[in-house]
């Protein structure tokens, strides 16, 4: 049997908390207050998946390897499954509202439907629409 775990939570780097937090609200995020402090949050993604955003500094106490300078590399791309491809476009386009930056142009593909960004923090983020995941699997 394939290994399966619980809850994901994704660590992200930000540099100003309050500032990325204000910009995933504007997007539809919640975050759960009861782990939220100055130093970090954590953004309700679904009730299984979550990002915790950290100041870099408390970032940087998680490990001995140097932060990724997000306006030269990526270091992830974060892919969210959306409802519809109108739900694509709503958080897509609310995302450039609030000061992200496009980063590809829109695919499509029939089947999946894609848009991207930037957040405010250079974190590149995905949002897909599949219409049949399980008829085109590889």
């Amino acid at each position: 049997m394939a290994l399966q775990l619980g809850k994901t939570f994704i660590n992200l780097p930000v540099k100003d908390l309050q500032k990325s937090m204000d910009f995933f609200s504007a997007i539809g995020f919640e975050f759960n207050k009861q782990f939220t402090d100055d130093k970090a949050t954590c953004m309700i993604i679904n009730e299984h998946c979550y990002a915790m955003l950290l100041v870099e500094p408390f970032f940087q106490s998680f490990t001995s390897k140097s932060l990724a300078d997000t306006t030269r590399s990526t270091e992830v791309i974060v892919a969210l499954a959306a409802d519809s491809r109108e739900q694509v476009d709503e958080i897509a386009d609310k995302a450039m509202a609030a000061g992200g930056l496009h980063s590809n142009d829109p695919q499509d593909l029939g089947f999946m439907y894609t848009r991207s960004f930037q957040d405010i923090n250079g974190h590149l983020w995905e949002v897909f629409y599949m219409a049949d995941p399980e008829s085109h699997q590889a």
